[in-house]
C-alpha cells in the first residue's frame, strides 16, 4: 500500500543477464548492456547497482519478490514469461521462474504466457501448454526475433492476417484475454520499425473482444500511442521503463504522460515499473506523493494528474483490465510473510539474502 493506495505493478522481470545465458552474441550483449545502462542512468543514487556482476546476473524469483514486497509499496505484481530464446538461451525470463512463481505466490503475482510468432504451429503448441499449467492472465509478445546463424533481426506486425492472427485467434479460444506487445524500445543496436505502433490498432480492429496493452507506452511515438488510445476501446498503454523517468528525467516523464492523457484521459494507462530493470521505489513514491504536471503541459492535456487520477493509474485500471478483485487480494496478503518482513521497517535497497542450508 502506498498512503490508501493499492498498488499493482503490471510487469516484471527476473531476468538472467549473465554472460552464460547469452547465445546470439553480440546481440544478446547489445540488449543487456542497454537494460544494465538504462538501470544506471534513470536509477537514484541510494536505489542503483552500480557493478556490472551484481547487476548482469541470474535474477531469483526470490529477489524479485522482496524487491517488489517487501524493499517497495508494491501490493500485487504481474510476471511475464520472455519468449527470445534466439537471443537467450532461457529466454531472458524464463517459463520455470514463472512456474514457479505462481505456484509460489499465486497471492502476489499474475503471470502472462510468452512465445515466439515467428515459431508458426510450434508457437501455437506452445501457448497451449503454458495456457494449461499457469492459467495466465495475457500473452506477452515481442515484435522481433534473431534468426538464423548470423542471429538476423527480423520483425513481424500484430496486424499480419498470417503470423499474429492465428496466434489471437488461439489466445481467444483458450480464454487469455489481454495481449501485451513490447513496443517503443528497440532491443539493443536493431532496425526500429518493429517497434513502432502503427500495427496496434488493425489487430485491436480485427479483435474486438481482445485487449491490446502497449508496454512502454510513452517511451516513443507518443502521438501515434495516443491515437490507438483514443480510437480503439480495446488498446491500453503500459508505463514499463517510462514511469521510471520519473525519478531523474521527470520532464520527460511529464511530456510522456500529458501526450497520453491529451488523447485518451486517465482511464487507459497503467502502471509498470520492469523491475529488476530498474528498483520499482524510487519513482512510485515520486509518482504519488510529489508529482504535479507543470501548467503548461496541463493546458495541453486539460487536466492534472489528483490522487484519484494516481489511483487509476497504479491500481483501478489494471484491476479493471484483468478482473482482479482488489478487496480479496487485500485480505489475502494482509499478514503474509511479506507483509511481516516489510512491517519489521529499515529495510534497505536489494537487501534479500539467500536463506543456506
Amino acid at each position: 500500500m502506498i498512503g490508501d493506495g493499492f498498488v499493482i505493478d503490471a510487469v516484471t522481470h527476473a531476468y538472467n543477464l549473465h554472460p552464460s545465458n547469452w547465445r546470439a552474441g553480440k546481440y544478446a550483449e547489445s540488449l543487456a548492456q542497454l537494460i544494465f545502462g538504462l538501470h544506471c542512468g534513470l536509477s537514484g543514487e541510494t536505489h542503483r547497482v552500480l557493478q556490472p556482476e551484481r547487476f548482469m546476473k541470474d535474477w531469483s524469483v526470490d529477489e524479485l519478490a522482496h524487491i517488489l514486497f517487501v524493499e517497495s509499496d508494491i501490493d500485487l505484481a504481474v510476471h511475464h514469461v520472455l519468449p527470445l530464446q534466439t537471443l537467450y538461451t532461457d529466454g531472458l525470463c524464463s517459463y520455470e521462474k514463472t512456474v514457479d512463481i505462481k505456484k509460489r505466490y499465486p497471492d502476489r503475482f499474475l503471470v502472462y504466457a510468452g512465445v515466439d510468432p515467428l515459431r508458426g504451429t510450434a508457437a501455437l503448441d506452445d501457448l497451449d501448454r503454458q495456457a494449461e499449467e499457469l492459467k495466465p492472465s495475457g500473452l506477452k509478445l515481442y515484435p522481433a526475433a534473431w534468426l538464423g546463424d548470423s542471429f538476423r533481426h527480423t520483425g513481424w506486425r500484430m496486424d499480419d492476417p498470417r503470423i499474429a492472427f492465428p496466434l489471437f485467434e488461439r489466445a481467444q479460444k483458450l480464454g487469455i484475454k489481454n495481449i501485451a506487445v513490447h513496443k517503443g524500445l528497440p532491443m539493443g543496436a536493431v532496425p526500429l520499425e518493429a517497434y513502432k505502433v502503427d500495427d496496434i490498432g488493425g489487430a485491436a480492429d480485427a479483435f474486438p473482444d481482445l485487449n491490446f496493452e502497449i508496454v512502454h507506452g510513452g517511451m516513443a511515438f507518443l502521438d501515434e500511442t495516443g491515437m490507438q488510445l483514443s480510437l480503439f476501446p480495446n488498446v491500453y498503454v503500459n508505463l514499463e521503463v517510462t514511469g521510471a523517468l520519473l525519478v531523474k528525467r521527470e520532464r520527460w516523464f511529464a511530456e510522456s504522460l500529458a501526450a497520453l492523457l491529451k488523447w485518451a484521459g486517465p482511464s487507459k494507462i497503467m502502471w509498470g515499473s520492469g523491475t529488476v530493470f530498474s528498483h520499482p521505489q524510487p519513482a512510485l513514491h515520486k509518482f504519488w506523493h510529489d508529482f504535479q504536471l507543470p501548467e503548461e503541459l496541463t493546458q495541453v492535456c486539460g487536466m492534472q494528474v489528483t490522487p484519484e487520477v494516481k489511483r487509476m493509474i497504479l491500481c483501478d485500471n489494471y484491476a479493471r483490465y484483468a478482473g482482479v478483485d482488489v478487496e480479496a487480494v487485500k485480505k489475502r496478503i494482509a499478514n503474509d510473510e511479506f507483509a511481516r518482513k516489510k512491517a519489521k521497517g529499515n529495510i534497505q535497497p536489494y537487501s534479500f539474502q539467500e536463506s543456506r542450508p
